[in-house]
């Protein structure tokens, strides 16, 4: 199996969203993230910040606009250990969001909002992969 993080999702990924409704029901995504060791402004601000802090900030802005958009964060946490299997570099922090469809994760991706603050993520990670899956089950609230 072949893993690649990324950034950004490619064009077919981000034509795929638009364009596919997904599943029927409340999706969660699964986020991978691996941090820069220093944070990486297009305009060279804020050199001093790790990758972490710089996503700190997009994460701040964030939870907002995925409970605007019906979504929650279920858990955040970083990695500790890697109890099975075999990869080359681990990334540093986990995060379950659910939303309640993927037209809701595609919205709020692309608002204006969103778009205000997606430049402190893109500061903050060297890369990450995001799987949606679907629950068997939803825990309470």
């Amino acid at each position: 199996m072949k893993v690649e993080n990324h950034v950004m999702p490619g064009k077919e990924q981000i034509e795929a969203m638009a364009n596919d409704p997904g599943p029927d029901g409340p999706i969660v995504m699964v986020n991978l993230l691996k941090f820069r060791d220093k944070a990486a402004y297009k305009d060279g601000s804020d050199a001093d910040l790790s990758g972490r802090e710089a996503y700190a900030r997009y994460g701040a802005g964030v939870a907002p606009l995925i409970e605007k958009h019906g979504g929650r964060l279920i858990f955040a946490g970083p990695v500790t250990f890697l109890t099975l299997g075999l990869v080359e570099d681990m990334w540093d922090q986990v995060a379950l969001v659910e939303y309640p469809k993927r037209a809701s994760l595609f919205e709020m991706s692309t608002s204006d909002a969103y778009q205000e603050i997606s430049h402190h993520r893109d500061a903050g990670l060297e890369g990450q992969l995001n799987i949606e899956t679907t629950p068997d089950f939803i825990l309470p609230s």
